[in-house]
């Protein structure tokens, strides 16, 4: 299940659509929205004048041997592209995680 945090500018007065960015990032990492979860936060400080983006976009997404460093790469440059379609700025990071072993 991808989950993406969204962390603004502070100050940040242009509108962050959550709804078509998570339909674009389903379709950039062929998930749906049931698995894909976007979260906002509004950061209240972050250091430095030297960060010019608008949005800090932190994706964790489950490792699968179809997200080759390739495909993550090409998906991360597509991520930057759907922010950028709605006037945005994004920083993008992505971590794969290992599936979790079941509790039982």
């Amino acid at each position: 299940m991808p989950l993406v945090k969204l962390f603004t500018r502070p100050g940040l007065s242009k509108a962050v659509p959550l709804a078509p960015l998570q339909t674009r990032l389903c379709e950039i990492w062929k998930t749906t929205p049931s698995t894909t979860k976007l979260m906002r936060f509004d950061a209240a400080d972050w250091t430095g004048e030297s960060f010019d983006e608008d949005v800090y976009v932190d994706v964790r997404a489950k490792a699968t041997p179809e997200r080759t460093r390739e495909v993550v790469l090409d998906g991360m440059a597509r991520v930057q592209q759907a922010f950028a379609d709605h006037g945005l700025v994004a920083n993008v990071r992505l971590e794969t995680c290992a599936a979790k072993a079941s509790v039982e």
